[in-house]
Formats: structure tokens, C-alpha cells, sequence
């Protein structure tokens, strides 16, 4: 009993400082705000911690806490589900979560919604625990809506700016159409295993793996494979797989403390969290995991390739995450959830570290954040750049690095997959080693070594690209930029903290980790593989002999000089030879000008769906409105009643005779009815 009121503590702690923060926004001080919301986070991590470590006691649990509705022979329940999955997954969000709450002390000091910052990013934590607590699809959905809005809230934070309303509309609705085939597939289980609940619908799910239903015509779809595939369009809008990827690189117009919480740790690694949970139904579908691998591994490779030509250092580092997720849905395609799920909590740790210190580097430049205009930075901010450098390390999959035991496990677990599409997949993911060293190394060249190309009087090309994002920044009052002579400084220790704390697990977790969440039990009984359809983790297994052996053996494997190439490339192009990579981008400017567009995805979609439903608008606004319910209904029926009304206005004369003349006709016609029918 004791540990069910801790479960309820872990979510409700986060909601109640929110509370705080939120209801009383204009009210009380800053300390307050940040105080009550930190502590809210800090009692659901160390809740969480005491959860895992009576989980790894052996004492999971499952059930209601209350039930919010009752139809019919449905019921609709509030109720956890705490098993060694769910506890990896609260404590990566508290952890990620407690670290920017904290970091955003010193990154929003001098903003005039900081209360308000605060309850945003407590109720986002709040609805993530929901999330990932949740013992069935019902509350499942509604975290996954609540992730959404208050992502909504918080990348169009600085309401002034036309680019960040122009942004978080974006976020909002291709989340909905996601959301759309997610709702679908909940929708399909309803239907068809009469329950919402986690334990029922997987333990039914075998017999009704060969079902067939009709969705139009006398077609025959597989229930699984339709389910699946509904299931997975939601974790493809949330987790930013092609095409529903739009979204998350304009969602860096949000704050930098949310752009790690949200596009590094949390609400991006829904998607992926949801697929891993719902393993049992999607190993009953070939036809689901083989759309899961492919889409993933165009999102991994392609996705990779438009961070080697951004110049806004968040940019380059949300085009990662888009990779990196493409990663962890090739490793669910491939039926390795667990290693999925490793390379979410590694990737949380060191992509939260990379966006936060692109912050305290963007805190150093006075908020400018063309990478073009830094350099050099090394001596100036130096816990910013060794936290930096390990960060990045661990995302190229250094060997003994957090990144490498999850990067190296997703590549190998993928080679011996076969699902069809596996084999363009291990393609993808190789070749994306080499994509992400080079545009990784890039961004940490430029930013931190070379020449120091800021603070100069006469720096024309600084606004030339920046203009669009930052002249609206009016609800910031400090300038952009480095005035002329002014030096970068190391930001204040609320931000060089958490980069440390990140740092740590960024170096150390993948070692610690592999052996019992990959080769071992962890998640046994959690997440369910059928290894004779599906051998590849353990063909992969065979091979593992343990963490220490994978390092050591990474030198003679291709990703490790995949990866030293793209760093040395790197290394050559920026450090040495800056004039090749403009000579390159002269050479083939047609293919710069597609990454530039970014694949014209946003293009098409604009003119397509954008356009088509404006113009659906015009068409049912000027038809249908103006023409035939204005035109039509309701001024026609006012000029039928006018004409009906303008011929009897003939019979209205005023003279007697003229109505009794009409009484006369009217009583002869009434008479000839009445004596015809006798």
C-alpha cells in the first residue's frame, strides 16, 4: 500500500508545482515559481529511484487507481502500470526534467515569463509520467494529448514572435495527424478486444493475431497489421518520423531548456516507448515491422544529411534527434525493442547535454546563434566545451561511451534482421554513423576552435541569415549578438550544473547499462519477442560477450572508422580547408538547394494541404455559405414570402365590394367542391 501512494506522488508532485507556478503566475516571485517546481521534480525523482529499486526487488504492479467512466460493457480507467520498462522511462523524465528545471533558472532569468516557463515545463513533466505510467490505452492517450499541448504552449513560449506562433500551430497539427491514426488504432482494439487494458489486450492478442476485417469493400486487411500500422502513425508524429517530421526542427523557436526536455528526452521518445510497450501486437505483424524498419531508416540517413548544411547551432543539433530517432525506430522494426528502448535513455542523456550546452553557448554569445559567427569558444567557456565534447562523443559512438553500446547494438541487432527492408535499413544506419560524426564535429569546430569570427563591427553576413528568426525576439530586451570587443563568458553555475550532471551518465551509462538491459533479464516479461520469427537480438546476443569485450572489439569494426572519418573529414574541412566545403556547395548547388529546402517537404505541404484545405474553405465559404445558405435558403426564402406577400397586397384594396366580391367567389367555389364530391 505504501508503494501505491508513491506512484501517485511521482505524477502528482510535478502537477501540484505546476499549480503553484501556474495559477499564481503574476503573483508571486520568481523564487517561488522555480522553488515549488523544482521540488515537485526533485520528490518524483527520488520517488522514482525507490520505485526502481523495489521494481528490481521483484514487485511490479498493476492496477486501477480510479475509473473515470463506465459504457456500457466498457470500462474507462485511471490506473499504473509499474514494471522495469516504466521505471526506466520516469527516471530518464525526472532526470532530464530536474536538470533543465534547474538550468532554467539561469537561462530565463531575464525573461518576463519565467513564472510561467516553469508551470509549462512542470505540467509537460506531469504529463509525461502520466504517460509512460499508464496501465492501459485510455490514459495512454491522455498523456500523449497532454505531451502535445503543453508542447504546443511551450515552443510558441515567446507569443510575439510570428516565426514561434508559426511554429507551434505547425508542431500542433502535424501532431494531430498523427494523433489521428493513433486514435484509430486505439479505436480498432476497442473494437475488436473489448478492453483498453494493457494485460488483457496482449494476453488475447494470439488469438486474434490471424483476424481479417473490412475496412472498404470486399477487401481482407490482417487486424494486426492494420492496428500496428494505425498505432505506429501516432509514434511517427510524435517521435518525428518521415513525412511527420516537419515539425520538430521549427520547434527550436521554443526556449532552449525545452528543446532538451522535449525534442531530446521526453515527448519525442513517446512514440518510440509506445511501440516497445506494445511489443506483444506488433511481433504478430511482419507487414507493421517492415513499414517500422524502412520508415525509420529514411528518417535516420535523410534526416542526417540536412544537419551537415545548418548554420543555427540548434538546428544542427534537432536534425540529430531526427536521426537518432530514426535509430530507435529501425531497432523496433528489427524486434529489438529493448535495445530501442537502451538507445532512448542513452540518447536522452547525451542529447540533453548537447542542446544544454548549446544554450550556455548561446547564453555566452548574448543569443545569437549563427554558428558562422562563433569559433574559438574553448578558452572562454571551458566546462561549456568539455561537457560539449563529451556529449558529442557519445552521440558519434565513441567506443566505452554512452551512444556506442546503443548505436552499435542497433547496427548489429539490424544486420542479422530479417524483416523485408532490413537490409536498406543496415544501410541507412551505417552510413549514418559517418552523416553524424561529420555534421556532429562540424557544429563542435566551428563553435569551439579556429578563429573567433564574433564580436566584429563590421559583420554584415550576422543578420543576413538570422534576420527571419531573431528581429522578432521583442519580448527579449537585451540586444543580439556580441558588441564589438565584448568577450564570451562562462554562464553562471545553474547552467554549468546540469551540463556536469549530464555529462556523467552521457560517459558512463552505456557501460553500465548493455549488460542487463540488453543481454540480461531486465525486461523480461515486459517486452515480449518472438525470437524464432524474429532472431536478430538474439543472433546478436550470441556474438555479446560482454561490455568490456564490445568496446575493445569496436576498433575493428566499420562503424568506429566510419565514425573517425567523419571526424577527420570534419576536422580537415572546417580547422583547414574552409574554402572546399564552399567549393563543394558551388559545385553542386542543386543538391544544396534541395537540402536547403529540406526535401520540400514544408513546400508540399503548404501548397498541398495547407492550400487544398484553404481552398476546400473558400469553396464551402463562398458555395456554400454566401451562395446557397445565405443566397439560397435563407434570402430565397424571404424573397418567396415577399413575391407570395406582393400578389396579395393586390386583393387588399379597402373597398367593401371588392371583398364581398371575393367572399362570393370563395363560398361558389367551396360549394361546387362540396356538391362535385356528393
Amino acid at each position: 500500500m505504501e508503494m501505491q501512494k508513491l506512484y501517485l506522488l511521482v505524477p502528482m508532485a510535478p502537477l501540484v508545482g505546476a499549480m503553484i507556478a501556474g495559477l499564481f503566475c503574476r503573483v508571486i516571485p520568481r523564487w517561488v515559481a522555480h522553488t515549488a517546481t523544482i521540488a515537485g521534480v526533485a520528490i518524483a525523482f527520488i520517488a522514482s529511484v525507490i520505485i526502481f529499486k523495489d521494481v528490481l526487488a521483484g514487485n511490479t504492479y498493476n492496477g486501477a487507481v480510479y475509473t473515470w467512466l463506465t459504457s456500457g460493457d466498457y470500462k474507462f480507467e485511471v490506473g499504473f502500470l509499474i514494471d522495469t520498462l516504466t521505471t526506466t522511462m520516469m527516471l530518464v523524465v525526472t532526470f532530464v526534467s530536474l536538470m533543465v528545471h534547474i538550468y532554467t533558472i539561469g537561462y530565463m532569468q531575464e525573461d518576463p515569463g519565467y513564472n510561467r516557463f516553469f508551470s509549462y515545463i512542470s505540467l509537460f513533466t506531469f504529463s509525461m509520467l502520466m504517460l509512460v505510467m499508464s496501465n492501459n490505452f485510455m490514459q495512454l492517450f491522455f498523456g500523449w494529448e497532454a505531451v502535445g499541448l503543453v508542447s504546443y504552449l511551450l515552443i510558441g513560449f515567446w507569443y510575439t514572435r510570428p516565426t514561434a506562433i508559426f511554429a507551434n500551430m505547425k508542431a500542433f497539427l502535424v501532431n494531430r495527424v498523427g494523433d489521428f491514426g493513433f486514435i484509430l488504432g486505439i479505436g480498432l482494439i476497442l473494437a475488436h478486444f473489448g478492453t483498453l487494458d494493457y494485460k488483457t489486450v496482449f494476453e488475447r492478442a494470439p488469438e486474434l493475431a490471424s483476424a481479417m476485417i473490412n475496412i472498404w469493400g470486399a477487401a481482407e486487411w490482417s487486424l494486426m497489421t492494420v492496428t500496428c500500422i494505425c498505432l505506429f502513425i501516432g509514434a511517427m508524429g510524435k517521435s518525428a518520423q518521415v513525412p511527420l517530421h516537419v515539425w520538430l526542427p521549427d520547434s527550436m523557436e521554443g526556449p532552449t531548456p525545452i528543446s532538451a526536455l522535449i525534442h531530446a528526452a521526453t515527448m519525442v521518445t513517446a512514440g518510440i516507448f509506445m511501440v516497445a510497450r506494445t511489443s506483444p501486437l506488433f511481433e504478430l505483424s511482419t507487414t507493421a515491422l517492415s513499414f517500422v524498419i524502412i520508415i525509420g531508416a529514411i528518417t535516420a540517413l535523410f534526416m542526417g544529411f540536412l544537419g551537415i548544411i545548418q548554420n543555427d547551432i540548434k538546428r544542427v543539433v534537432a536534425y540529430s534527434t531526427l536521426s537518432q530517432l530514426g535509430y530507435m525506430t529501425v531497432a523496433l522494426g528489427a524486434s529489438a525493442y529493448s535495445v530501442a528502448i537502451f538507445h532512448l535513455m542513452t540518447h536522452a542523456f547525451f542529447k540533453a547535454l548537447l542542446f544544454l550546452g548549446a544554450g550556455s553557448v548561446i547564453i555566452g554569445m548574448h543569443h545569437d546563434q549563427d554558428i558562422r559567427n562563433m569559433g574559438g569558444l574553448r578558452k572562454y567557456m571551458p566546462i561549456t566545451w568539455i561537457t560539449s565534447l563529451i556529449g558529442s562523443l557519445a552521440l558519434i559512438g565513441t567506443p566505452f561511451l554512452a551512444g556506442f553500446y546503443s548505436k552499435d547494438s542497433i547496427i548489429e541487432a539490424v544486420k542479422f534482421s530479417n524483416i523485408p527492408g532490413s537490409s536498406f535499413a543496415y544501410f541507412a544506419v551505417l552510413a549514418g554513423v559517418f552523416v553524424t560524426a561529420f555534421y556532429s564535429f562540424r557544429m563542435y569546430f566551428l563553435v569551439f576552435h579556429g578563429e573567433e569570427r564574433f564580436g566584429k563591427a563590421d559583420d554584415a553576413h550576422h543578420h543576413e541569415h538570422h534576420g527571419d528568426h531573431d528581429d522578432e525576439e521583442a519580448s527579449h530586451d537585451h540586444h543580439h549578438g556580441l558588441a564589438p570587443g565584448q568577450k564570451p563568458h562562462e554562464t553562471p553555475w545553474v547552467v554549468t550544473l546540469p551540463l556536469v550532471l549530464l555529462a556523467i551518465p552521457s560517459a558512463v551509462i552505456g557501460f553500465i547499462g548493455i549488460g542487463p538491459m540488453v543481454a540480461g533479464d531486465y525486461f523480461k516479461g515486459v517486452i515480449h519477442v518472438d525470437n524464432v520469427a524474429h532472431p536478430a537480438l538474439s543472433q546478436f546476443l550470441e556474438h555479446f560477450h560482454g561490455a568490456a569485450a564490445m568496446g575493445v572489439h569496436a576498433f575493428s569494426t566499420p562503424p568506429f572508422y566510419l565514425a573517425l572519418a567523419g571526424v577527420l573529414l570534419s576536422w580537415f574541412f572546417y580547422m583547414k580547408r574552409p574554402d572546399i566545403p564552399a567549393a563543394i556547395q558551388r559545385r553542386f548547388s542543386a543538391i544544396h538547394t534541395l537540402l536547403e529546402n529540406k526535401y520540400y517537404f514544408d513546400k508540399f505541404n503548404e501548397l498541398v494541404f495547407a492550400g487544398g484545405s484553404r481552398l476546400l474553405g473558400k469553396v464551402l465559404w463562398k458555395g456554400g455559405d454566401v451562395a446557397i445558405i445565405d443566397g439560397f435558403i435563407v434570402n430565397g426564402s424571404a424573397k418567396l414570402v415577399g413575391w407570395i406577400a406582393s400578389i396579395t397586397r393586390l386583393f387588399q384594396t379597402g373597398y367593401v365590394y371588392h371583398y364581398a366580391f371575393t367572399m362570393i367567389i370563395g363560398v361558389f367555389v367551396l360549394m361546387t367542391l362540396w356538391i362535385n364530391r356528393a
